[in-house]
């Protein structure tokens, strides 16, 4: 049975016949389709598990990832007790930052994925922001 995108999202409302993870892929699907990363403005991307973050700038004209950061990072897990928290995901905006100041990427394009821009994810953000990115 296969349905539209704004079709499954009023079945979420009515039934859950659908699992939760074709629902949290539909909401990623729908934002990704207004975000595109160009060589200009490449996408910066974000994916939040319960023990880590992980951060790429992307290009999507030619699927490329042009820098990567996580809280798996050795120079990072030195400075951390854990990936959870807050002080951790600014931590590595400012790292993300950091790093895409030296290729010479200042301007970005925010993607949340399907996470609420809050906690850990506008921690995140708002440290690329004081590492001197600007989106």
């Amino acid at each position: 049975m296969k349905f539209s995108k704004p079709v499954l999202l009023k079945l979420k409302n009515k039934n859950r016949r659908l699992k939760f993870n074709k629902y949290k892929i539909l909401k990623r699907n729908k934002l990704r389709g207004k975000v595109k990363g160009t060589m200009e403005r490449p996408r910066l991307s974000v994916y939040r598990s319960n023990e880590n973050i992980y951060a790429q700038i992307i290009d999507d004209t030619t699927s490329q990832t042009l820098v990567s950061c996580s809280t798996l990072d050795r120079s990072i897990k030195l400075e951390i007790k854990n990936g959870r928290t807050c002080e951790a995901s600014k931590l590595i905006g400012e790292k993300l930052a950091e790093l895409s100041l030296k290729k010479n990427i200042k301007k970005i394009v925010f993607d949340r994925g399907p996470y609420l821009y809050h906690g850990r994810i506008k921690a995140l953000a708002d440290g690329a922001r004081a590492g001197g990115l600007e989106f």
